[in-house]
């Protein structure tokens, strides 16, 4: 009778377990593992869309037996990491930590952020029969995915704000079919008199509903396909929003906006909002751009080849959308394509013909141009040929290898002379002004894009907040945060200018930088931050809140790190003691994934270019963040150097290809990274001298003991008692293959992970003679305050400083 009774106990924990819908305080979701809400109406799970190359959490309706289903029934509802997929492991999972906080933990004590709430007693995350999962502290909600919606709306949930609060519900696309990242639609409610719910393309408006009127919107006929859906306006002087509701049980019912732009219900093409295929009531017609064939003609999508003259885009995170809208603001541009099979990227043909042969993957050909010549089955025809125009050029097509098979030309040779004359001579004086006002111009460019961008935000109302959650602050609000700008409020200065700290009317903490008159980084630097970092969401990113243009004022506005900057505590002879070495191997971990996501993982391939122990910030736990993206360089996904005249960044953190030639990659990155893990593992600065015989910079010091089988010398003696020597040992490897003196023969940011983790197969190699290492004649003193130079030439150093 015992294996009985030891049978049956196992048997109802699995079932116990496996009806699980609560994660109590302490508790994991492990990946296989799934919360059922209690009438199993919906599941949440890890998932995966990339054959198993990256992890994500979501929410599923679970799909009865009896019921006719779509392709889109079987998509997530909500997904939790849409900006920040881990890497694939089946040591993943959704934690409950004993804080109260909720995290996805992936590798190393890695961790992406659901929800920063402290729960000082027993709380719970709980999967509802709605589809919200739910953190609670003795039945007090403390957050919910209903109040962060992706691109799914269910019922219960809300489109419009709260004015109290100031919480936003809006939806965003996904950037393709297959990849959930935020794209470039969002549906919210105007906030106004109006009423109204709006579509946007990035910022530009793309449909709007018109006012609620008797129970719909003036542009929306009807609201649905189905009679059992009823949808309500609700406007009260604390909140404004739409909702909506079914008042049939057990139905799946969702409202998506799709990469389109248009809204889908339940996989069928939404009774409002369609504008891509054909123009419906509420489409904002688009301005002109002087192509008259773009008029009255829109595109169709079919399962064809097609040949003709190509180009292919260097951006691979372009949705759909946008390459359409590529296509449209070329003259010649008569089809378009996505390039990768996830539905990203652009290529676009002119002189096309259509071949006889189905595609694999459907191509938006021009409806109604005339040149479209089919192609029989087993004619000649020609393979489109790929190439580039010179980067500054707009994307023109050209049309010297137009197809034997294309009897006639839609745009005559003569109108092409033309075209090419106006662009030559629009190049040429581009050019001369440019030569002329120099950097003034550029200044003036970049000032009259910030204006307009404010112009906008303030018709839309000050300190609302814009995309990506990005707020435009007033001068007057950010005045009053920081006392007007006191110097009790301030926390430091840099090469951008002052911070402060500040604290906005709803008690929130921020670190507000002001751009300084006196700075050598300035309007271009500014705008570029904004743009940049808006778009870039990581545990290990500061977090960019918002930004004012008033008048003469540029001013970032950043969530406020409590324990400042890493050199704050690192070169400080009795703060360095507060870094023993669990914390410094965090910050090393942390630091290496936050460039791990800017390299690989974010929609944006970005270059830091200004990676240094003042640019890591520090949040109350030590945890680390990367900061001032004002230096930072775009790639494309293809892209994997450049050259640039510009040479930005600071003194002893320059790779040697960058600072002598201006070649800047992923591995410019890397070398930065080197210098700083051997910062933190000796507390010693790479700028200083540490031989009288032979001035040695940190770098040289390194490599010396490396060479001598000393390298446990280098370890800042406050470690000596806590640090690892094993982990110690393998820091100073990794740091010295990163600051190798060739590009190639740095390891990529992935393989530094995993070598930081010791995941690999095998040993590190042995590191090659590094870059820099010595430093002859130059010895000068600290430098009290940083200094950005500008050479004639552009080049733009920053010294290194003491705080």
């Amino acid at each position: 009778m015992a294996w009985l009774q030891i049978l049956l106990f196992f048997l109802f924990i699995t079932l116990s377990y496996s009806q699980k819908h609560t994660i109590f305080q302490g508790q994991n979701l492990r990946v296989g593992e799934k919360l059922e809400s209690p009438n199993k109406e919906f599941r949440l799970e890890f998932f995966s869309l990339d054959a198993n190359k990256t992890h994500y959490i979501g929410i599923f309706y679970n799909l009865p037996s009896n019921m006719t289903l779509f392709p889109d029934d079987y998509r997530p509802v909500w997904v939790a990491n849409r900006n920040n997929p881990i890497p694939y492991a089946s040591g993943n999972n959704l934690t409950l930590d004993g804080e109260g906080k909720l995290k996805i933990i992936y590798g190393r004590d890695s961790f992406v952020l659901l929800s920063s709430y402290n729960a000082s007693r027993n709380s719970s995350a709980t999967l509802h029969d709605t589809g919200n999962f739910v953190l609670v502290e003795l039945n007090q909600t403390l957050w919910q995915s209903f109040d962060y919606p992706t691109d799914t709306l269910l019922p219960g949930m809300r489109l419009g704000r709260n004015f109290k609060t100031g919480q936003v519900w809006s939806l965003t696309s996904w950037i393709s079919e297959d990849i959930p990242a935020s794209g470039s639609f969002t549906i919210a409610i105007d906030t106004t008199d109006v009423g109204q719910l709006i579509i946007r393309w990035n910022e530009s408006v793309f449909w709007m509903s018109g006012p609620w009127e008797k129970g719909t919107f003036g542009n929306v006929s009807r609201i649905s396909h189905y009679d059992y859906v009823d949808l309500s306006f609700v406007s009260t002087e604390d909140e404004k929003y739409v909702t909506y509701s079914v008042n049939e049980p057990q139905t799946l019912s969702r409202y998506a906006i799709d990469v389109f732009g248009f809204i889908k219900e339940r996989g069928a093409a939404g009774p409002f909002g369609v504008c891509f295929y054909k123009p419906s009531p509420g489409c904002v017609t688009r301005e002109s751009i002087g192509c008259p064939i773009r008029n009255n003609s829109w595109f169709e999508r079919r399962p064809n080849s097609v040949s003709g003259n190509r180009f292919r885009f260097g951006n691979n995170n372009m949705s759909l959308f946008d390459c359409k809208r590529q296509c449209e603001n070329n003259c010649s541009c008569a089809a378009f394509n996505s390039i990768t099979a996830t539905g990203t990227g652009c290529e676009i043909w002119s002189n096309v013909s259509i071949l006889g042969s189905q595609s694999q993957s459907d191509v938006f050909i021009l409806d109604g141009e005339r040149d479209l010549v089919p192609i029989r089955n087993g004619s000649d025809a020609n393979v489109p040929s790929t190439f580039s125009p010179p980067p500054a050029s707009p994307p023109a097509i050209s049309t010297d290898s137009t197809p034997k098979s294309s009897q006639r030309t839609s745009i005559k040779w003569w109108i092409w002379l033309i075209i090419a004359t106006g662009l030559t001579l629009f190049l040429g004086l581009s050019s001369l002004c440019y030569l002329l006002r120099g950097k003034g111009k550029a200044k003036a460019t970049a000032l009259l894009l910030l204006n307009q961008t404010a112009n906008r935000s303030k018709k839309r109302k000050i300190d609302k907040k814009m995309s990506h959650e990005v707020q435009l602050y007033s001068l007057d609000s950010l005045a009053m945060a920081t006392n007007n700008f006191s110097p009790g409020n301030k926390l430091g200065e840099g090469g951008f200018g002052p911070v402060y700290k500040g604290e906005l009317p709803d008690g929130q903490e921020v670190a507000i930088k002001r751009l300084s008159t006196s700075s050598g980084q300035g309007l271009l630097e500014f705008k570029n931050e904004i743009l940049l970092i808006a778009k870039l969401q990581h545990t290990n990113l500061v977090r960019l809140l918002g930004f004012c243009t008033q008048g003469e004022e540029r001013i970032l506005v950043y969530e406020y790190m409590l324990n400042k900057s890493l050199d704050f505590f690192l070169f400080d002879s009795n703060k360095r003691e507060l870094l023993n070495w669990d914390t410094r191997f965090r910050i090393i971990e942390g630091v290496a994934q936050g460039l791990l996501y800017l390299h690989k993982y974010s929609r944006l391939k970005v270059i830091h270019r200004d990676l240094k122990s003042s640019n890591i910030l520090l949040d109350a736990d030590m945890n680390p963040k990367i900061s001032d993206f004002g230096m930072a360089r775009i790639f494309g996904r293809q892209e994997s150097e450049a050259n640039t005249k510009r040479i930005v960044g600071t003194h002893g953190y320059m790779s040697p290809e960058y600072a002598l030639r201006g070649i800047v990659s992923t591995k410019t990155d890397v070398f930065s990274f080197g210098v700083l893990l051997l910062e933190i593992v000796s507390g010693k600065k790479n700028n200083s001298c540490y031989d009288s015989e032979h001035p040695l910079n940190l770098i040289g010091l390194a490599w010396e003991l490396w060479r001598e089988e000393r390298a446990l010398e280098l370890i800042d003696a406050t470690l000596i008692e806590s640090c690892s020597r094993d982990e110690v040992m393998r820091c100073i490897h990794v740091g010295l293959l990163c600051v190798q003196d060739y590009a190639k023969d740095r390891p990529s940011m992935s393989s530094v992970v995993s070598m930081l983790m010791n995941d690999t197969r095998q040993p590190p190699p042995p590191p090659e003679r590094p870059g820099f290492f010595i430093e002859r004649g130059d010895q000068r003193a600290e430098i009290s305050e940083e200094v950005v130079r500008y050479s004639i030439n552009g080049l733009s150093i920053s010294e290194l400083t003491a705080r």
